[in-house]
């Protein structure tokens, strides 16, 4: 039986993974944390999974965690995210994390972490946006260079991080089927008298309103004809169950830095 605990677990999402532990064979909750001062702190886990009291309190810390844990499943922030994982690196467990606005200099610590444990990172744990990475990649080099880019996301009205992680990383799929980096052709805003459009750009643009769970769309816009692939996520729950199955994954994984694209053996 796998240990889980729970990052952020009074979150949305979090509580949602909390209640997801309670159905799923094979793994079960053992512990929950969130930051010092929050409402759940010291209250029955029971208070946000529902039913019976268990007498499994939520903790003030990762650090506070009671007895022995196998895995972290944390949606949290990416600077609380990596502040876990470097007390995973210390206490050992392995992570999934499903927090989004992490910079470069945060990947490459997290993958300097990882180096002493095993650490599903992914931007969406969504099965079908993880399947979306893949066809994107293959359209773009199918459809080549005459077809232009272009990618628009949006979420709810309380996403801190734009464009989301899922946007970027369907992003650099269509930038690296090019042979190019994100960095070099994105273009993320447009306002005024801004010329045509340049060569090989790839366009996200980033919407934010009400209580939109996630919808990512894809367009190939070529002369005479385009092409639009689209992902809705109707609820958390895909989400919660994709970082549920990659909890089960990753404790059988040697250390490093993973994504779902490792665990559902699309590579």
């Amino acid at each position: 039986m796998v240990r889980a605990a729970v990052a952020g677990i009074g979150g949305r999402m979090g509580s949602r993974i909390a209640q997801i532990l309670k159905e799923e064979d094979g793994i079960q909750l053992v512990g929950g944390f969130e930051r010092a001062g929050h409402p759940a702190v010291g209250q029955d886990v029971s208070s946000i999974t529902g039913g019976a009291p268990t007498g499994l309190l939520v903790s003030g810390s990762f650090q506070e965690l009671p007895g022995p844990v196998d895995v972290v499943i944390d949606f949290t922030t990416a600077d609380a995210s990596l502040a876990n994982l470097q007390a995973a690196a210390e206490r050992k467990p392995a992570m999934v994390i499903g927090s989004t606005g992490f910079t470069p200099p945060m990947l490459e610590k997290a993958r300097s972490l990882a180096r002493s444990i095993p650490c599903v990172l992914a931007p969406n744990m969504s099965v079908g946006v993880n399947v979306l990475f893949k066809v994107v990649e293959e359209l773009t080099r199918l459809l080549g260079p005459a077809y232009d880019v272009e990618i628009v996301e949006t979420h709810h009205r309380f996403k801190k991080d734009a464009p989301s992680g899922t946007a970027l990383r369907l992003a650099e799929a269509a930038a690296a089927a090019r042979g190019r980096r994100l960095e070099e052709v994105g273009v993320f805003e447009r306002h005024g008298l801004i010329g045509e459009r340049p060569e090989g750009a790839i366009g996200v643009q980033t919407l934010r309103g009400g209580d939109v769970v996630g919808e990512h769309t894809v367009l190939f816009a070529g002369m005479g004809e385009r092409i639009e692939v689209t992902h809705r996520a109707h609820s958390r729950d895909n989400f919660a169950r994709g970082a549920v199955h990659a909890a089960k994954w990753v404790v059988t994984q040697p250390p490093g830095l993973y994504d779902m694209q490792d665990v559902l053996k699309l590579r």
